[in-house]
């Protein structure tokens, strides 16, 4: 399974694009975003791109993946994986980041983000006839990861930051803002405080989603470069850059599939804990 699996990448990955003739091969082509579906309501621009499309597609296979590992009545391997999953979003990060009195409201809220940002991360590469482009008119499959659109992760991160500052608020009342200021600031600089942590919450934002966002796009860009080299080369260096681009695209390839994916979903949720939790229970 695991050789065929590998073998379809394989193939996916030096398949024949647009974007890969010979000498005007640009990677970032791979992530623009075109309108499949135009859709206009108003000065809304609704239009289904292969962004949407991947969300969609993460949405789904998050809910059927939550369903199936978690609902299992007989003892097995989906009980195993569903037991492992709930541990990680428990343990390692509800519990790390969240009070115990908030554990049970924010729970599935930080484990859904786990396992939908997984998901997404982990769709990114597999391989799917979604790249948009055809090949003698058939379709070709590429990778694609949701998560490496700006606009993605930055809905996610400003969820993140709301959700944060209600939670403060509904606990602490108006002395939440109060814990803006540092105790023992100075009168005259309490203006000057308030504005720096104000800032360092919107640089929360900018954290959260330029964190995801970075690193998913930096892995598939450096599968795509080298992957991207045996298109461009020719001549006898063609023969000598193939195998060697080839197995450094594998292993960017399995090195972003088994560590990258569940480290940035789990960094981003259990950020996403500690950050709740921090409001909830201010440490000043």
């Amino acid at each position: 399974m695991i050789k065929r699996l590998g073998l379809v990448v394989a193939l996916a990955l030096i398949a024949p694009q647009a974007a890969f003739a010979r000498g005007k091969f640009d990677p970032s082509k791979e992530f623009e975003q075109h309108k499949w579906v135009s859709i206009h309501i108003g000065g809304l621009d609704l239009s289904i791109t292969k962004a949407v499309v991947y969300l969609l597609i993460g949405a789904i296979v998050t809910i059927i993946l939550g369903i199936s590992v978690m609902r299992v009545r007989m003892p097995g391997r989906r009980q195993a994986v569903g037991e492992l999953i709930y541990e990680i979003a428990e343990v390692q990060v509800a519990e790390q980041g969240l009070p115990t009195k908030a554990i049970g409201r924010w729970f599935p809220y930080v484990a859904t983000l786990f396992l939908f940002i997984w998901t997404m991360n982990f769709l990114g590469f597999v391989p799917l006839p979604l790249t948009g482009q055809r090949w003698h008119g058939i379709p070709v499959w590429g990778i694609y990861a949701v998560t490496s659109q700006l606009s993605v992760t930055l809905v996610l991160a400003i969820l993140t930051v709301v959700f944060t500052h209600v939670e403060g608020f509904r606990y602490n009342g108006g002395h939440y803002f109060k814990t803006f200021i540092p105790a023992g600031v100075p009168r005259a600089m309490v203006p000057f405080m308030a504005v720096l942590e104000v800032i360092s919450h919107l640089f929360r934002v900018v954290s959260l989603s330029v964190r995801l966002y970075a690193n998913m796009l930096a892995g598939h860009m450096l599968i795509l470069v080298s992957i991207g080299l045996i298109f461009i080369l020719g001549g006898i260096t063609f023969y000598i850059a193939v195998p060697i681009a080839f197995v450094i695209g594998i292993l960017f390839y399995v090195f972003e599939l088994v560590i990258v994916v569940t480290i940035q979903a789990f960094i981003f949720a259990a950020l996403t804990a500690i950050y709740i939790g921090s409001a909830i229970e201010p440490a000043h």
